[in-house]
């Protein structure tokens, strides 16, 4: 079944605690299930449907922040509905959606899929807020100028994000894999905090103040001992309590955007990362 209003999200099982009343919701859940750009183990379009069939295991409650999903009201509108192969309507959907939802004066959370569904929703909500900068959470920089003769690619997709949203708008942290060219490039466009995920935190909610920030989480950030289901694992990273904490302490800056990328549920077994990627959300949803 598909919204009137959003013509290209088709239902599907609902995120845990999810309200059925879409007016009655000033947040919206979306899937975004597209891998077309993977270069080395596709299966993140199937996250945001994994990600919401583990959900159940959970508790609505968060012990970490006092408050349960029951006290709050969003949505789940299902997933965009993606032409696999095509790649440039599978961003210009993902963009009409969010801008659809941001335009009833709504604001998102995102489930993807690939890194690369981050640039439409980004761009979407760049036209409602001028001023936004994003923090991307991640194990790389994504600042390739191009990926395998490709200018759209999860490799790219900050770079496009800078070009965007302009130079030094762009926090980056977590990265501990890059090219030099990217390094460079970061040195000259982006915050780049080198392999530093919550001894940055308190530098960057300075730097950012009260700004609007869209958050990019690719959840290959964490070491893959934490999360292993994902397609592109990079060893050397961070555990998921201290990725947790993170989330929590950037609730403090003016969070008007979020989503979590590149959950690969073929590469695990017993759903680890999928459940992980669910308390995520969980704890997004009411921080910010």
């Amino acid at each position: 079944m598909r919204e009137s209003k959003l013509p290209f999200l088709e239902k599907n099982l609902g995120f845990m605690g999810a309200n059925p009343d879409f007016e009655a919701c000033s947040r919206v859940i979306i899937g975004l299930p597209m891998d077309s750009t993977t270069s080395f183990r596709p299966g993140a379009r199937l996250g945001p449907a994994r990600i919401r069939g583990v959900s159940e295991v959970l508790e609505e409650f968060s012990i970490y922040q006092n408050r349960s999903l029951l006290d709050i009201n969003f949505y789940d509108g299902g997933d965009v509905v993606i032409p696999f192969g095509n790649v440039v309507e599978s961003l210009k959907r993902i963009e009409q959606t969010v801008d659809a939802i941001l335009a009833q004066g709504k604001r998102t959370l995102c489930i993807g899929g690939e890194h690369l569904v981050s640039l439409p929703v980004i761009k979407a909500y760049r036209k409602y807020y001028p001023d936004l900068v994003v923090v991307q959470l991640d194990a790389h920089a994504d600042l390739r100028e191009e990926y395998l003769g490709e200018q759209l690619s999860h490799a790219t997709v900050m770079r496009q994000v800078v070009e965007l949203i302009g130079p030094q708008r762009l926090y980056q942290l977590g990265i501990r894999s890059a090219t030099e060219d990217e390094l460079l490039f970061a040195a000259a466009h982006t915050m780049l905090y080198l392999d530093r995920l919550s001894t940055a935190v308190d530098e960057v909610k300075q730097h950012i103040g009260r700004r609007p920030v869209y958050i990019t989480l690719d959840i290959d950030v964490l070491d893959p001992a934490f999360a292993p289901g994902t397609g592109t694992p990079e060893p050397g990273g961070f555990s998921s309590r201290e990725l947790l904490q993170v989330l929590l302490s950037l609730a403090e800056l003016d969070v008007v955007g979020f989503d979590l990328v590149e959950v690969a549920p073929p590469y695990e077994t017993g759903d680890n990362t999928s459940i992980l990627g669910a308390k995520i959300i969980r704890e997004a949803l009411l921080a910010f």
